[in-house]
């Protein structure tokens, strides 16, 4: 089913016509990167700060075989954004729209991809579906255009990340060899007597099949009551975040509980809380873990799950399509593609 009466008024507001999104909508994938082809750099949010950091994920994606092309507002600044709302969904459109474009990549996160969801042309980007990938604020971008058209977006490095091989393996197994990827965490034990490392915490034994929904959890949570949220029914939940105490998790998880989305999925996967301590001051006494939220709130669904998974502020990191079925098994802490993400 198309959206109907898709227009845009002069004066670069937002696009109107916008449909909630529809269970049956019928999944797109993207195609496969290949070497030689050319990836559009934007900064839907926080600016490009660093010239030198850009300079390294022009040279990183050339030892990929692939080459970059600079969004027209990059380098622009207002305040802690790259640019004015419709400047910076201008260059997301401009690209979806570029044949010689066959991937899109967001150098940073930090907040504004949301202002950008009315503004974005999903009949164009459903008409020339491409790979687009990034994490943490991208997470907005991912949900909105999945949900707008049933493209196939992609939870991973964005153009600041650390390029390592473990990350590096992961990108070019899920968009260049469009593989049906097995994810699972590096088990290095190294001088200790057992693994010390990204280990694996179970949360309810089991395994579950679903499609692949989620992201940055703050971000998300943000995005509920909107109709920029895909259907959540018997979905595989996935989320991580940064720099959250342990109560903000328990307030998200409970927002997550209250609107209905833990009754509806399958499974859940979380994946790191980078710098997720207790708040200081007074109200740190006393503070629950993250463990204990886990307990009080997803255990007690009963259905598989597990934290500890290679996804969020970190260096080593997997690349996750969102919208291809997958399984997870608990008891190892996996996640098994159904199926290749790209075409």
């Amino acid at each position: 089913m198309q959206r109907r009466n898709f227009l845009k008024t002069l004066g670069g507001t937002p696009l109107v016509g916008l449909a909630p999104y529809l269970k049956n909508k019928t999944i797109i994938k993207p195609a496969r990167l290949k070497v030689g082809d050319t990836i559009g750099l934007v900064c839907p949010a926080a600016p490009a700060y660093s010239k030198e950091k850009v300079k390294i994920l022009v040279e990183s994606m050339e030892a990929l075989g692939l080459k970059v092309k600079f969004g027209k507002h990059i380098w622009e600044r207002y305040g802690y954004l790259a640019g004015r709302d419709a400047e910076r969904a201008a260059d997301i459109n401009d690209f979806f729209k570029d044949t010689s474009i066959s991937g899109i990549v967001c150098m940073h996160g930090g907040w504004g991809c949301a202002r950008l969801l009315p503004y974005l042309d999903y009949d164009l980007i459903r008409q020339n579906p491409k790979v687009i990938i990034g994490y943490s604020d991208i997470t907005a971008l991912l949900l909105g255009i999945h949900s707008q058209t049933g493209l196939v977006t992609f939870h991973g490095p964005e153009g600041a990340a650390t390029w390592n091989t473990f990350t590096v393996d992961y990108f070019k197994s899920v968009l260049m060899k469009a593989e049906a990827t097995l994810f699972k965490n590096p088990s290095i034990i190294g001088d200790n007597l057992t693994v010390v490392k990204d280990r694996i915490n179970t949360l309810y034994e089991g395994m579950a099949t679903g499609r692949l929904l989620g992201g940055n959890l703050t971000v998300l949570c943000h995005l509920i009551g909107s109709n920029y949220l895909p259907d959540w029914t018997d979905a595989v939940f996935f989320c991580e975040d940064v720099d959250e105490a342990p109560y903000s998790m328990d307030r998200m998880i409970t927002h997550l509980k209250l609107s209905g989305i833990l009754e509806k999925i399958k499974g859940f996967v979380f994946g790191k809380c980078t710098e997720c301590y207790p708040s200081s001051g007074e109200y740190s006494y006393g503070s629950l873990t993250l463990e204990d939220v886990w307990e009080d709130h997803i255990r007690p669904l009963k259905k598989p799950a597990f934290s500890g998974a290679m996804i969020g502020h970190i260096s080593h990191k997997f690349t996750i399509p969102i919208g291809i079925n997958a399984s997870i098994d608990a008891n190892l802490g996996t996640i098994q593609l159904s199926e290749s993400a790209v075409v």
